[in-house]
Formats: C-alpha cells, structure tokens, sequence
C-alpha cells in the first residue's frame, strides 16, 4: 500500500483544467462557469497587528477552509483511476492511497501503478511529496520475504514503514489494531481528567453524560466498525475500562461498545447491502424468502472478523 502525500494539494489546482473535467462528468456549462470565475481572480492580503500588504492576485488553487474545496478537489481527481484490475486507487479528498495485490512475487503491476500515477499527478500539476510518501506492505505468507526493492519516485527511495495513520486510524504492516486501540485508550483517558473536574465543579449528571458523548464516547468509537469487531480480548478490555471508569464518575449508566458497535454494524451492513457499487455487496445473499441474508461465506477468521 502506497500513502500518497501531495504538498500543498489544494493549492495547485487550475481552475481551466478543472472546469474541462467537471464539463466531462456532465455538470451544466452555467455551473461550470461560475466554479471557474469563483476560482480566478481572487485578491489575498495578509494583515498582521493593523498593518496590511499589497493585494496579490490569485488564479490557481481553491480556497483553504472553503466548504467548497474538498468536492472540487474530489471532482478534479475522479479520473486518476488504476489501470489494472490487480490495483486500486483509494481517494477521499486528497488522501489519496494505492493499494495492489502483488501474487509470485511479481511487482509489475504495482510499479506501473505507481508509475502512471506519477505521470498523472505531472500532467495535472500535483506535485508529489515524496518525503512524505510511505509505503506499507502487508505480508501474511509464512516464508515473509525481507529484500523487496525499494519504490522509487522521481528517483527518491519512498520510506517503508510498519505503521500509518490513515483518516483517524493507525494501520500496521500486520492488520492488528494494538496500535490504535493505544492511542485510542490514551486519548481518552486524557479527556478523563476533563470530566472528573467538571464532576467537582458540581455538574448535573446530565450534563457529564453530554460531555462524555461528545468529548470521549466519541473517540473510542471512531470508525469502530472497521476495527472494532477484529479486537482481541484484552483491547476490549482495556476500551471497556475508560467506559467504566467514566460511568464511576457520571455516576449513571453508560452505553457499552459491544452495543454501539452492533448498532453501527446493522446500519453499515444494511447499507452495503443496498449499494450494488460497494465493493462488498456482493457478499449479502438474500434467502428466497427475501426477508433475511444468508451467512457470509469466507474462507478465513480475517475475512469473517474484518466487519
């Protein structure tokens, strides 16, 4: 897997080129028109303590912070696609991952992969962070080989590293979630301390319930459905304690992980199953009697863990 990192992503986006694209997938030329002159000829000035520069005169780029950006970013990229079946292109906004299924220890695919990316990002002026570029390989044979070659971009070595963070997740080369069940847990033992002074302020139950949802709840739950269900025992274990240690200082009952957990797994899966272009549709059968799905076949404990 290949973490792609572009420097200054938003900034280097041309109005032009976006419009032409945005023109291809069907938008109305009116609509289209008005991104471009929202995007060209936009004064910037930087003011500092009463004092004000110079106007300067924008016409490449989106505006940082603009609702407006992360779409038009998403839109400019839709056709960075992956030109073999082996490899996929994950995006979401401009984090951008590449992931290729290498068999026989052939890398071809995966190196062209790499490789057309590169061009692609040239010809529509992304520049590529390769400092901040990291690899991951994701090896479960039980002969584990050592000496892969290094990936190479623009002829800089791209760092291969065991762990990432990736949209609030830490992944690692092994597929286990020790890693961000640590940080988790930690995370949320710091905000702890928050609660237990808001308890001595004299806070109403109530009130703590709210700040433990919004403020603690929140983090232990974060993306839960991607890596709750493949915790070992002890992990759960370690999640359940900051549940109830902070339902010790509320004072009243808390809602416990395994329940919110099989809360958002029935949403997610009912979801998938109405998404015929989620790549894992094609896993919910329904039975004749169309009321229920039949059990998820799979050949392996990840694969059954994995949702």
């Amino acid at each position: 897997m290949l973490f792609v990192d572009f420097s200054s992503a938003f900034n280097t986006v041309i109005p032009d080129k976006l419009v032409l694209k945005l023109l291809e997938v069907g938008l109305p030329a009116s609509l289209c028109h008005w991104i471009r002159d929202f995007l060209t000829n936009r004064p910037q000035v930087v003011r500092i303590s009463g004092s004000t520069s110079s106007p300067l005169v924008l016409n490449t780029g989106t505006p940082q912070g603009c609702v407006l950006s992360p779409a038009l970013f998403t839109l400019f990229t839709h056709d960075c696609v992956a030109i073999h079946p082996t490899n996929t292109v994950v995006k979401y906004a401009d984090d951008t991952t590449v992931v290729g299924l290498i068999s026989d220890n052939n890398e071809t695919h995966y190196r062209e992969e790499i490789l057309q990316l590169t061009q692609w990002c040239s010809a529509n002026n992304l520049v590529l962070n390769t400092g901040k570029t990291k690899e991951v390989i994701v090896d479960y044979r039980r002969s584990r080989r050592t000496d892969h070659t290094p990936l190479l971009i623009d002829g800089e070595v791209v760092e291969r590293v065991d762990n990432i963070k990736f949209l609030g997740l830490h992944i690692t080369s092994d597929l286990s979630w020790n890693t961000n069940t640590s940080h988790l847990v930690k995370k949320a033992q710091q905000r702890l301390f928050f609660l237990r002074k808001l308890r001595r302020a004299g806070l109403s139950s109530r009130l703590l319930v709210n700040f433990y949802r919004a403020m603690i709840e929140s983090i232990l739950c974060l993306n839960m459905t991607v890596w709750y269900g493949s915790c070992t025992a002890l992990e759960r274990k370690q999640l359940t304690r900051v549940v109830r240690t902070a339902q010790g200082i509320v004072g009243c009952p808390l809602p416990d992980l395994d329940s919110i957990y099989t809360d958002r797994v029935k949403k997610r899966a009912g979801s998938i199953a109405m998404d015929s272009s989620h790549p894992g549709h094609r896993l919910f059968v329904p039975l004749p009697s169309g009321k229920r799905y039949r059990n998820i076949r799979t050949t392996t404990n990840r694969l059954r863990n994995s949702f």
